[in-house]
């Protein structure tokens, strides 16, 4: 199974002359070209009763990029012709309707018992349940479930394919002597395609850009893909990076199959940029410190049997130099918490059926699909031989996660009765749908000293889930320190930093979700909560005489007033706190009276609340002791906004599409999405939000333009609102745009030693003696003196730079509740900055600061982030307001909507929306003329 030899790039310019001269050019030809195919395994002798690709789909395996609906047609072939070693598992869909399945491979006496396998795994899985006894003849019996996950991206075309070939080889290779132990001692799940709208957009975009020939220029469109590309689910989320937080539906049901299977090993099988070559374990520094050295040694043992066979096979690879294992969020990062040993391969791709790399090496779709089932084979066979030793490893790690549970100082976690009684909700049911065992009290009681109600989620971390717990609730993951100090040295240098991803995920802190932990055990009733289990909606007082009143705060109370906005009902919301009959409610509260609203506003309210989860209280008078009145002017109409977002280049596209999945799968909100270039000429009067996701590249100015900038700040003249996140502020506060008055920031020079503050020099600090700047067309420049290496280290830096890009933190930001903005919003937030912008604050006579970050002491809240960084932070702005004319221009200095897993900045950014629009003045919009009549 090597590839068919073309001799070198001479056998591809041959291979294309025959191409172009045959048939003759008056022949009509109706198929696209196609691409080399995987030559057989050598020695395999491959089952003729097991049907090739090519008797399936009509081509060979490697000469084409398979679609979703052909991977399941020839998986179904596989399984008719050998229906007692393959099962295919249907498990879910796609955003766009697309099958998720996955083929169980295995020995047909494993087969037979396959309920039984996953009933023994579950068995293994719980010690506390277990017996050791049975669980030594439970890992002396079963076969160990090995999951082989393909295509989570998209473009990463060969993985799939590899998949199809790896399923024929087992069922297949008659002659390969490994086959028929990984059968018996091993089940094989193939996930052949994790990513099925990705795979089919990226196909589509290939395909239609094919001509005479497969072209393997750099240039090509063949591999050049529309905006938002392949790699990406129909919301344009990176799959992998949602293992934990879970917000597609596509990793949902994939990680809850593996609940159900707990595999002992998981591989995640990548592409790469095309100028690599394969990558698979050691992997990179930093390691997660909740990965055990025994998960560590079976990932290294994997490696080795990968090298030995890639070099037998003169295949090229590489460990260790990229790929770390800090961030739970990868495909092999979330399942090794559950004691899985999960890894990542990543072979270079051809991101079409031929690549032309910086050598002049032409990489084959066939080359990449070949590499991939070597390796995948390669996993099987460790397990197979070393089955036992994979099982005991895997029961250990779980036992070994109770007993450091029951030890630990921090035992219990306690999520206590909140304000955002939805977003401790929706936490526990995210927690719940990860396999982690939490309990709802049914009853009030007290732990380590403190009462508690009935309601408060309650997690004992003495369960097998405990390192998986600990990873996502606690609030600091610490970085290796020599992981720390070589960073810190490359910065010195001017090098990059190797940090891969964020260094700070705390679920508690993304949920902005008050959680409180004690070390003794108590006694509390409570009821498991289930997968998904979100915040149950209430009434009281169901008969009120005047009206509803709905407490602003939480996600909840944002689908609630959208859904009541598009049921036509008439909502005020309250600028400021009030209390009425004695219970204090928060500004942005929701209020819909009787007299306003069709009679069967208490049904209506009654199906909403269930539908939403909010939280509604009947009443019976408007007198309020507090705060403003009902009919107040500090209480606003609320309406149905239009709301418009930018789509296409220059956002991007992981970031457009979480800004649109928020608002409109969180909040309930439509959402227009309009392609980026249209919008500086488009007419926005139908609209009154606008929100321009987080760009790259050139950014909106390239895009937009000034022209289109000055047709923006007309648009919220007349009563828009426009708001801008994360690097969209960049164009808002752009001077050429002037849409806001902050602007960006370049690197502040720290605090030299005995200048009051201690801390580090950095570029800004110090410097040689003498000028060193040129008058205008000099030749020659003052002389300096540079008399230490700290004034070397000074002379080579830029006179002006942004501060150092942060990979990914957690950092506090205190909020304005005077402002409407900022009602019902927490007053200290937690957000994920990453990135290198730093904005001045916001002047009094220009808008509002509405949320800034805290001083450099409270500022992190977890993760590493630079010391310069830290200390310029402090103070500045995350979300500012500005007025223009009737409208109103907003700037969050970083994404609120990141990965979809902050749910803690909904409310802020739902007032964005829909109290901006409810404060915003808009003119009357011009009506159509009316159709003439006559004939």
């Amino acid at each position: 199974m090597g590839m068919t030899k073309t001799g070198g790039r001479f056998g591809v310019v041959l291979a294309t002359l025959l191409a172009v001269t045959l048939p003759p050019v008056t022949a009509a030809r109706a198929d696209l070209p196609r691409g080399t195919t995987v030559q057989p395994w050598p020695g395999a002798d491959y089952d003729p009763a097991i049907p090739t690709l090519e008797s399936v789909l009509g081509y060979g395996f490697g000469a084409e990029i398979t679609t979703h609906a052909d991977i399941r047609r020839y998986f179904e072939a596989l399984a008719a012709a050998a229906p007692d070693r393959v099962r295919l598992i249907d498990y879910g869909r796609s955003w766009q309707g697309r099958d998720l399945f996955y083929a169980v491979i295995s020995a047909p006496r494993n087969m037979a018992r396959l309920d039984a396998v996953r009933q023994g795994m579950q068995r293994l899985a719980d010690p506390r349940r277990t017996p050791q006894a049975e669980a030594d003849t439970l890992i002396a019996d079963l076969p160990a479930p090995v999951w082989l996950a393909y295509s989570v991206h998209g473009d990463e075309a060969g993985t799939s394919d590899g998949a199809l070939l790896t399923a024929y080889h087992l069922l297949a290779a008659r002659g390969d002597a490994r086959v028929a132990r990984m059968l018996d001692q091993t089940v094989v799940v193939i996930n052949p395609n994790q990513n099925p709208d990705g795979r089919d957009r990226f196909i589509h975009s290939t395909r239609s850009a094919r001509g005479l020939t497969a072209d393997d220029d750099p240039l090509s469109a063949e591999r050049d893909q529309p905006w938002p590309g392949g790699r990406f689910n129909h919301y344009a989320f990176d799959l992998n990076r949602d293992w934990f937080a879970q917000t597609q539906p596509e990793t949902r049901a994939q990680t809850r199959e593996i609940l159900s299977w707990f595999p002992v090993v998981l591989a995640d099988v990548h592409e790469m940029t095309t100028d690599q070559t394969y990558f698979f374990p050691p992997a990179a520094a930093p390691t997660n410190p909740f990965i055990t050295p025994t998960q560590n040694a079976n990932r290294e043992l994997i490696g080795r049997n990968n090298a030995r066979w890639f070099d037998e096979k003169g295949l090229d690879y590489f460990t260790r130099e990229v790929f770390d294992l800090f961030y739970p969020g990868y495909g092999d990062g979330w399942p090794t918490y559950h004691g899985a040993v999960a890894m990542t391969y990543e072979q270079g791709s051809s991101r079409g059926l031929n690549a032309r790399r910086r050598t002049g090496e032409v990489l084959t779709f066939a080359d990449t699909v070949w590499s991939q089932v070597v390796a995948s084979l390669s996993a099987v066979e460790v397990v197979a031989e070393n089955r036992a030793k994979f099982l005991r490893d895997f029961h250990q790690y779980r036992a070994t996660a109770v007993e450091e549970g029951r030890k630990a100082d921090n035992r219990f976690l306690i999520i206590p009765d909140q304000a955002d009684r939805a977003g401790a909700a929706s936490l526990a049911g995210l927690l719940a749908r990860q396999g982690i065992e939490i309990g709802r009290a049914t009853a009030g009681f007290t732990a380590c000293g403190k009462s508690h109600g009935e309601g408060t989620y309650v997690i004992d971390s003495a369960q097998p889930a405990k390192r998986l717990i600990r990873v996502l609730m606690d609030p600091q993951i610490a970085l290796e320190e020599e992981f720390v100090a070589e960073q810190e040295r490359r910065r010195a240098r001017g090098l990059p930093d190797e940090i891969y991803d964020v260094t700070a995920w705390s679920l508690p802190h993304l949920y902005n979700v008050a959680v409180e932990t004690c070390g003794r055990e108590f006694k509390a009733q409570t009821r498991p909560v289930e997968p998904d289990a979100g915040p149950e909606g209430v009434v009281a007082n169901p008969g009120a005489k005047l009206g509803f009143v709905v407490p602003w705060g939480d996600t909840a109370a944002i689908r609630f007033l959208t859904a009541a906005l598009r049921a036509g009902l008439s909502v005020k919301s309250a600028d400021e706190p009030f209390t009425h009959a004695g219970v204090r409610h928060p500004g942005g509260t929701l209020i819909l009276e009787r007299a306003d609203n069709p009679a069967d506003l208490a049904d209506t309210v009654a199906a909403l609340a269930k539908a939403t989860g909010a939280r509604v209280v009947g009443v019976d008078d408007s007198w309020v002791t507090d705060g403003p009145s009902f009919g107040s002017g500090k209480v606003v109409p609320m309406r149905a906004p239009r709301v418009a977002m930018a789509w296409d280049r220059p956002t991007g596209p992981t970031a457009a599409g979480a800004a649109r999945w928020v608002v409109e799968r969180q909040f309930g909100q439509p959402v227009t999405v309009i392609r980026t270039d249209r919008l500086a000429g488009a007419d926005l009067s139908a609209f009154d939000v606008l929100i321009l996701p987080q760009d790259f590249g050139p950014g909106y100015m390239a895009r937009i333009g000034e022209g289109g900038a000055r047709a923006l700040k007309d648009w919220v003249r007349r009563g828009g609102v426009l708001i801008g996140l994360g690097t969209a502020t960049r164009f808002l506060a752009h001077p050429k745009t002037d849409l806001l008055s902050i602007r960006r920031e370049e690197l502040a020079p720290m605090p030299k030693e005995g200048d009051g503050e201690k801390g580090k020099g950095n570029a800004g600090g110090g410097g040689a003696s003498g000028g060193g700047k040129p008058e205008e067309g000099a030749a020659t420049v003052p002389g300096t003196v540079i008399a230490s290496p700290e004034q070397a280290k000074a002379a080579i830096q830029p006179d002006k730079r942004p501060p150092d890009a942060v990979a990914g933190v957690l950092a506090r930001a205190s909020t304005d509740p005077e402002h409407w903005m900022g009602a019902g919003v927490a007053e200290t937030l937690h957000v994920l900055i990453q990135g290198e912008d730093i904005y001045t604050p916001v002047k009094l006579d220009e808008g509002v600061n509405v949320a800034r970050f805290k001083g450099p002491d409270a500022l992190l809240a977890g993760g590493y982030l630079w010391e310069e960084n830290r200390r310029q932070l402090a103070y500045k702005p995350f979300a500012v307001v500005e007025p223009e004319g009737r409208g109103y221009v907003v700037g969050f200095t970083a994404d609120p909507t990141l990965r979809g897993f902050m749910n803690g900045l909904n409310v802020l950014l739902a007032n964005a929306v829909f109290r901006g629009a409810a404060h915003a003045e808009p003119m009357l919009r011009p009506q159509p003329a009316p159709a003439p009549v006559g004939r």
